[in-house]
């Protein structure tokens, strides 16, 4: 591994992909490796990827196919119901759960980092770097218990809203061709949970938040503003990806955006397809770059959560993506920066 580029990356869903699994059945496939999915820690460790923020997200009961909407125009995805607090519980702090167990079973390989010195160190010492993160916090309760309840737990890192609605605010559809400012943005609670955040040095993710939602985050946080798995508006136009004047806002306040790998928020036609050029996520990576400069981009993956490039295809295929950056004239100051030390960096800033 000495010759990978290290790679810290803004989001995967292997947690979700794998809490069905009967104890101990998840932390050992994790662990030791299975043949589905995309992460996984043999496959982390071939690819380079020494951690991450890994993401806790409540799934509606249905599960979207969202080849089934796309037409000759577009895709338009209908939104889930709201999820009931007790259902998102269960599934939430089965994750929370399945987390420890992976740290606690891994006899140091994997560790729950929750301030920047510790995601160093872990690293130095060639562990699995985990950022607990929530995606969606239909968990946490208007009074806000639960959120302490997960910090002592480890949480530093949450995205208010998936794409549904809940009680803190209004997520984006997937929906293309469409502009991110499709609803109202944060409630009462939102504004609450915000601020909540702020005072735990919890990251605030903008992934998933509607155009008015990021906007009151914008007024509301003193903390850099951050979108863990987002790509650019200008070039793929879903409603999942950012405006040049989001871009902009993160920019001023030194911010990071990670690369999301999924397909549709890469391709200029919005298709989900493995088949695509790793040339669109170059595309975007010059974009973010622009906006942003050298210090504002990362990647964030959404393995387990997306099909993403067939010529990465899982973890452990981000050296094909490093090599493509390289063929494509990035020095490797800078695809090191890119790759791991822009999310060392805000999250030091940001949680300690």
């Amino acid at each position: 591994m000495t010759d990978l580029v290290p790679v810290f990356d803004g989001h995967n869903d292997v947690l979700l992909r794998l809490c069905g699994r009967r104890a101990p059945a998840g932390e050992i496939a994790f662990l030791d490796g299975t043949a589905d999915g995309q992460l996984d820690l043999p496959r982390a460790r071939a690819g380079g990827f020494v951690g991450g923020f890994f993401a806790i997200f409540p799934p509606s009961p249905a599960s979207l196919d969202f080849t089934a909407f796309e037409t000759p125009d577009g895709l338009d995805v209908p939104l889930p119901e709201p999820l009931a607090i007790g259902e998102a519980r269960v599934s939430t702090l089965a994750m929370v759960s399945l987390m420890l167990r992976i740290e606690r079973e891994s006899a140091g390989r994997v560790r729950i980092c929750r301030d920047g010195a510790a995601l160093r160190t872990a690293i130095a010492d060639g562990a699995l770097a985990v950022i607990l993160h929530v995606e969606g916090a239909e968990a946490i309760d208007p009074d806000l218990a639960m959120l302490d309840v997960l910090h002592a737990a480890g949480l530093r890192s949450l995205g208010p809203v998936w794409s549904r609605p809940n009680i803190f605010g209004h997520g984006v559809p997937f929906r293309f061709p469409s502009s991110p400012d499709t609803g109202p943005g944060l409630t009462d609670a939102g504004k609450r949970l915000v601020r909540a955040c702020n005072r735990l040095k919890i990251l605030v993710d903008l992934s998933h938040m509607n155009e008015k939602g990021f906007w009151d985050v914008a007024a509301l946080s003193d903390a850099p503003l951050v979108a863990t798995h987002s790509n650019v508006h200008a070039v793929t136009p879903t409603a999942r990806n950012l405006t040049d004047r989001q871009l902009d806002a993160i920019a001023e306040r030194r911010g990071v955006v990670g690369l999301n790998f999924a397909t549709s928020f890469l391709r200029g036609d919005g298709r989900m397809s493995t088949a695509t050029s790793l040339d669109w996520m170059l595309r975007h990576l010059d974009a973010l770059l622009a906006r942003l400069g050298e210090h504002g981009v990362a990647f964030g993956s959404d393995f387990d959560g997306a099909e993403v490039p067939e010529a990465i295809g899982t973890v452990a295929g981000l050296p094909v993506l490093i090599e493509a950056m390289r063929a494509h004239g990035y020095g490797e100051t800078l695809i090191r920066r890119i790759a791991c030390d822009n999310w060392l960096d805000v999250v030091a800033r940001t949680i300690g």
